[in-house]
């Protein structure tokens, strides 16, 4: 019962209700009909007892009446049968169509049978049409409960779909003051106190995650000055091992920052407005902001068209994908194809050197970066080694066709400000 929808359940009373109500409506006319019937009977038979007992104690001819439906009888000549009745009216037991009253007059005790075999069949015409009565007053209130129950719940329906249209992020509602002020309306006002609380620690959370990024950039960029500064130092450049591991460190340090932003942006309601942006100058700014060293190797660019994307979002999660590649430091060729709304990034993985994506600094794509891929509307995967495959939404590309428009960049340093 609990499981049944809840129109169903309505239903299911009114229709119980109908059923109790008809069914008592049946036996209160079938009570009343009886009792009719005793009181027709009894008039009857009793205006015949008084008027025959006077014709007979004053002396007036009268003989009692001996006809198929009325006979009258004296002590003398009642049937054996109703002889032993006691005063009052009586249904024959062997003919219950038959009743017999037994009176004293002032001639003597009397004795009047009558046959009201008409009434009887009356009585059982009237039980079938009370039967079909119940019958349809029960499919009747089943009907109709099913339609008043649909018509009802018509408010429980709208504020169910106001609740569906609610967007996944934390926002203030005012269902409360569209509904009725009864039970659905304490409803709709309990989820508007609901969605204020969700507001509320979410305001919490972003004041959060203001000042834990407050805090956390400030010892990466520490380190990340710490670094440049040994990396700038000539003494460490005349020690290959050295320089690896501050480069390494360096990289280490750079996706730190780009995870710490991405866990900012994912956790920012809402994202940066999107923007149309020149895919390829896109593409060659974020390359461009990997290149810390003219010597590292060249990518190339083959896209055209625009793009809609919020542009520092977009940015940085292509910085973090290009990232978990391994370049610039795995030393190979980066190559970015936008095709359609499809924008794959791979290097060059020959036959029987260690894998890329088992470098200690790169991997899989992390669910940060789903997170945010997700939330720009793009699906991000890696269909194998050395390749990630970006797909955008199609309403969000103009002018991408095939892959055209190559540019390489050919190890120069595309960073604003450096030449």
């Amino acid at each position: 019962m609990s499981d049944m929808p809840l129109r169903r359940r309505v239903t299911l009373a009114l229709t119980l209700l109908g059923f109790l109500l008809s069914t008592l409506f049946a036996a209160a006319t079938l009570k009343v009909t009886e009792d009719y019937e005793y009181v027709v009977a009894t008039e009857l038979l009793r205006g015949q007892a008084e008027d025959y007992g006077l014709r007979l104690a004053n002396g007036l001819p009268a003989q009692l009446p001996r006809t198929q439906r009325l006979s009258g009888y004296t002590r003398a000549d009642v049937p054996p049968r109703y002889a032993a009745f006691p005063l009052g009216v009586h249904e024959d037991a062997a003919e219950e169509r038959v009743h017999v009253g037994v009176f004293d007059t002032s001639a003597g005790r009397l004795y009047f049978s009558i046959d009201l075999g008409d009434i009887e069949a009356l009585e059982r015409l009237l039980g079938w049409a009370l039967a079909a009565v119940v019958v349809l007053g029960t499919f009747l209130s089943g009907f109709l409960g099913w339609l008043f129950a649909g018509a009802a719940l018509v408010p429980v329906t709208r504020l169910a779909r106001a609740v569906d249209a609610l967007p996944v992020a934390p926002q203030a509602t005012h269902l409360g003051e569209r509904v009725s002020d009864d039970e659905l309306g304490r409803l709709a006002r309990a989820i508007d106190g609901y969605q204020r609380r969700l507001v509320d620690a979410d305001t919490h959370e972003q004041a959060f995650f203001a000042d834990a990024s407050h805090e956390l950039r400030t010892p990466i960029a520490v380190v990340q000055g710490a670094t440049e500064v040994m990396l700038d130092d000539p003494e460490a450049a005349r020690e290959p091992r050295r320089m690896e591991r501050l480069r390494r460190l360096d990289r280490g340090v750079r996706e730190m920052t780009d995870l710490v932003e991405m866990l900012l942006a994912v956790s920012r309601r809402p994202l940066s407005a999107p923007e149309w942006q020149d895919a390829a100058g896109v593409l060659h700014e974020v390359v461009a902001s990997l290149q810390s060293d003219p010597a590292q190797p060249d990518a190339d660019i083959a896209a055209s068209g625009r793009w809609q994307a919020p542009s520092r979002e977009a940015r940085l999660l292509l910085r973090h994908a290009i990232g978990k590649l391994g370049w610039p430091a795995s030393g190979d060729r980066l190559s970015l194809r936008l095709e359609h709304n499809r924008l794959d990034l791979s290097v060059p993985i020959p036959a029987g050197s260690p894998l890329t994506a088992h470098r200690s600094d790169a991997g899989g794509v992390g669910p940060l970066a789903q997170r945010l891929a997700s939330q720009l509307g793009w699906r991000l995967e890696r269909p194998s080694p050395g390749h990630i495959r970006i797909e955008l939404p199609a309403q969000a590309i103009a002018g991408a066709g095939p892959a055209g428009g190559r540019s390489g960049l050919h190890g120069q340093d595309m960073r604003p400000g450096v030449t």
